[in-house]
């Protein structure tokens, strides 16, 4: 079992899930609000509960330890999840979460590109056979017909 907790895949399927109910849950939460209001519930929320759990596990770290070289990529990624946050909503607000989820996860096919891109990764021809797929199935899953 404590192997199951050490694997990648453990957590991608959880944070997969997680995301899943996200999506229904911030649909219907956003009805009858301002999208960037929800947005920012959605983020004190998210302050809330990451407190908790690094008070729980004793994994609160001095920011003097953080590089800056880190600072500015945990800043640059913060303000990149703060904008996807915002746009997610307002087109969950917009739209159909059936339509609107796929859409979003269009991400992890610009993911592969750019970590190839900027990180250096290298994935194989089935790779990227995968990440045609992904963007194939987001776009049959988002289109009305």
């Amino acid at each position: 079992m404590k192997q199951l907790f050490l694997a990648w895949q453990f957590w991608a399927l959880l944070s997969a899930a997680f995301a899943a109910v996200t999506a229904i849950f911030a649909k219907v939460g956003v009805n009858h609000v301002n999208a960037d209001f929800a947005t920012f519930v959605r983020t004190l929320v998210i302050i809330a509960a990451l407190g908790l759990i690094l008070t729980a596990t004793g994994a609160w770290q001095s920011p003097a330890t953080i590089e800056a070289k880190s600072w500015l990529f945990l800043t640059l990624s913060g303000m990149a999840t703060g904008a996807s946050w915002v746009c997610y909503f307002r087109a969950l607000k917009l739209g159909e979460a059936s339509r609107v989820a796929p859409i979003d996860k269009l991400s992890v096919v610009l993911v592969a590109v750019f970590g190839v891109a900027f990180l250096g990764e290298r994935l194989s021809v089935p790779n990227w056979l995968g990440v045609a797929c992904i963007g194939a199935g987001a776009i049959l899953v988002a289109y009305k017909g």
